[in-house]
């Protein structure tokens, strides 16, 4: 039985919250349930103590308001000067830079990610092939309409240009660290095993200060507000009573 603050919290709430915490254990995801809703309900009775509207509490749109209220009543945080996002630009100046641009053909021998006697067979299939066009490269179009398992393979396998966040991420992290030409290895991604070439290759451009100047703005921002919501929710739960339940606010969903 949990308690917060003499009133005890209905069952049926917490299996009803359940569903929206899926978790590797029954026990693992009544344990978040409950902790989303004690700290709800220490956040209602922080806004009836100060006045604020709580009609619309049981609206999922409506909670999310009114929790967005209360912080901005109460959590205050310094905002970040131009010099800081300065600051961060020159140390961080790796991270302002636009996405390369990859003119890029595959052939995907696909595989099950369960299946990993199928995955191993691929894989030797991949590599034989591989073999094949390390020394017949002129050959990939022709190999990728004959065993490419995607529907590239009707376009000679050309996925055409590329820029980050275009594909998969096991896919595009060693494709975009690649040089132009046929990679030596076979690139494995939940889909499979690829054979890629990359035919053509524009570098990034660095970006300017002003460009990206609101950017760095906000991230600063918005790191140091979370942590003051988190300090806020420490003290409010300090404060209240609550029982049957050991509070972990780092760990809470509104901290995500």
């Amino acid at each position: 039985m949990i308690k917060i603050n003499g009133r005890t919290l209905p069952e049926d709430h917490l299996y009803r919250e359940m569903q929206y915490h899926p978790a590797e254990s029954k026990d693992e995801a009544l344990f978040q349930a409950a902790r989303t809703l004690v700290i709800g309900e220490v956040l209602k009775d922080r806004a009836e103590a100060l006045g604020l509207e709580l009609d619309d509490w049981d609206d999922p749109a409506g909670e999310a308001d009114f929790i967005e209220q209360l912080f901005d009543a109460e959590v205050t945080y310094p905002r970040a000067t131009t010099d800081e996002c300065r600051q961060y630009f020159e140390a961080n100046r790796d991270r302002f830079v636009t996405s390369p641009l990859l003119d890029v053909s595959h052939i995907l021998l696909a595989a099950d990610p369960e299946d990993a006697e199928e995955r191993m067979q691929t894989l030797e299939q991949a590599e034989v092939l591989l073999e094949r066009l390390k020394g017949e490269p002129g050959r990939f179009a022709e190999l990728a309409k004959r065993h490419s398992a995607c529907t590239s393979q009707n376009e000679g396998g050309s996925l055409g240009q590329l820029e980050r966040g275009q594909t998969v991420p096991e896919f595009e992290r060693p494709v975009f660290a690649a040089s132009v030409g046929l990679l030596p290895n076979p690139v494995e991604s939940r889909y499979g095993y690829h054979l890629v070439q990359v035919h053509h290759r524009v570098e990034g451009q660095a970006l300017t200060f002003d460009m990206v100047e609101q950017d760095i703005r906000d991230y600063l921002n918005e790191k140091v507000r979370r942590k003051a919501i988190a300090q806020y929710l420490t003290q409010l739960l300090a404060d209240a009573n609550i029982e049957g339940l050991d509070m972990d606010v780092s760990a809470s969903p509104l901290m995500q």
